[in-house]
């Protein structure tokens, strides 16, 4: 549905690469399908000193070119009509004093009524800094004619203490309900459609507990390495990347209760919910490692402590495995296993639900094995969709049984479907927070994973293009299941 009210979306950090292969491309998109609202005008924010108007205009079709889209007339006509560019040089007052001013004329020339947004697609070092800079110029005002958001990207904090603190910041001058955390794996079709899986499928949602379900792997496997992000990824490392942020959203949503209604403090709760009664991590139930070289195919793979940007000594951890246990009536006793790494065997992210095996078996299975597990395996990326293992007799006169799927893949009934960003940036345009992560889910997270920065941890090597360190295998074996690999 296109957004009710035109507005001004302002875009910290305009030239950036956030913005030049996520936010452009989305909202070029959400314009050609006709879902923006007819009074939709975006104003980059940089710091260079030698970006116009009709500069930015011509970089944005550039980039949109280089990113393999056609821009027919019409289409071209978007960047001249709808992008603004104004610069930034500090974060003094008279500096946002400034850009208050072009919002103001912005609005008056377009008939704009109000509305804003505010995109902070910058290094984290430089959140407080601009979230201080838009409250004392008065650019966080809300009220019933007109409104004001304000979006941050992930990490949202380096550890509990300054996640704590940036809290306290935003909250000093914007409400939560003004307040759009991203993380863009929310805006996956395949993560939203857990939630319609669950509670729109009796099927599944009566057996979605202990009594059925075994355990539970959550895998985020990325092909690539850090890349030109040597410097980046040291500070960071896997646990803040993926662990305490996209991993434990797949985690959430995978272990919550159903919420009372579809509504983003009923779908918050809930997930907080999830976080607080997980068990502390202990050091047995966490394995850490860094790719050592290795190869793919013919290809030979560099060490990670040979990439451009990292320390030749770093102990910065490029995979984390994580045992985790909810503490709760539905979950209690049943492991879920979390994985993440860099330069493993593919691109791969999954939820496998594994359920209890039959109490008894009453047939011959190929190879004299027992029966198998039943498994649920929801993929996320790249091949979205999910497949449902069960068993069947083989044709023949004896009474075996094999494992055989029965599959869905969203390509085949819809499509390609987004990246995600275009459905988290309508979300925003019509002020819904279901798909956002709120202020509590943050401190419960790294309340949770944020301990293990802390702890003294063996790093172990894998090669790269593996699927991780052996000591990660033996930790997500459970009762003979093991993740995909």
């Amino acid at each position: 549905m296109p957004a009710p009210a035109g507005c001004v979306f302002v875009i910290f950090g305009a030239t950036g690469d956030l913005m030049r292969r996520k936010l452009l491309p989305a909202l070029f998109h959400l314009f050609a399908g006709g879902q923006l609202p007819a009074r939709f005008h975006v104003l980059g924010v940089a710091r260079s000193r030698d970006m116009t108007d009709a500069g930015f205009r011509q970089w944005a079709r550039s980039e949109l070119r280089d990113a393999g889209f056609a821009l027919p007339r019409h289409h071209g006509r978007w960047c001249d009509r709808c992008l603004h560019y104004q610069r930034l040089e500090d974060e003094t007052p008279d500096g946002f004093k400034t850009l208050a001013r072009r919002i103001e004329a912005l609005e008056r020339e377009q008939s704009l009524p109000g509305n804003r947004v505010f995109y902070l697609a910058l290094p984290p070092q430089a959140f407080a800094a601009t979230i201080e800079g838009l409250g004392r110029a008065g650019l966080n005002t809300d009220a019933k004619a007109h409104w004001t958001r304000l979006v941050i990207e992930k990490p949202f904090g380096r550890d509990l203490a300054s996640a704590l603190a940036l809290n306290e910041l935003v909250h000093r001058h914007f409400r939560e309900r003004q307040i759009y955390r991203i993380d863009h794996y929310l805006g996956k079709d395949t993560v939203q459609n857990l939630l319609a899986l669950r509670f729109g499928n009796a099927l599944f949602e009566s057996v979605w507990n202990r009594q059925h379900v075994k355990c539970v792997h959550i895998t985020v496997a990325e092909e690539l390495g850090v890349e030109e992000r040597g410097a980046y990824y040291e500070e960071t490392g896997a646990v803040r990347d993926m662990l305490q942020n996209h991993l434990a959203q797949l985690l959430t949503l995978t272990a919550m209760e159903p919420p009372g209604a579809f509504t983003a403090d009923s779908v918050r709760f809930e997930k907080i919910k999830v976080l607080r009664a997980v068990e502390s991590l202990k050091s047995n139930s966490t394995v850490l490692g860094q790719y050592a070289a290795g190869a793919r195919g013919r290809s030979k793979l560099p060490a990670y402590r040979r990439e451009p940007g990292v320390a030749r000594a770093s102990n910065t951890a490029t995979f984390v495995a994580a045992r985790v246990l909810i503490n709760n009536w539905r979950w209690q006793g049943v492991p879920f296993f979390l994985r993440t790494g860099k330069r493993l065997a593919r691109r791969m992210t999954e939820i496998a639900v594994h359920f209890h095996r039959t109490p008894v078996s009453l047939f011959k299975f190929r190879g004299g094995a027992l029966p198998h597990h039943n498994a649920l395996k929801i993929s996320i990326q790249p091949d979205e969709g999910f497949a449902l293992s069960f068993e069947v007799k083989t044709p023949g006169g004896e009474f075996e049984l094999e494992t055989r799927n029965m599959e869905f893949r969203y390509r085949d009934a819809f499509g390609e479907l987004s990246a995600g960003y275009e459905t988290l940036l309508l979300e925003i345009l019509e002020g819904d927070q279901t798909l956002f992560v709120h202020a509590d889910e943050t401190i419960a997270s790294w309340s949770l994973f944020g301990p293990l920065l802390k702890k003294t941890l063996a790093l172990h090597a894998y090669a790269a293009g593996s699927w991780g360190p052996p000591a990660a295998a033996r930790l997500l074996c459970f009762d003979g299941i093991l993740p995909d690999a």
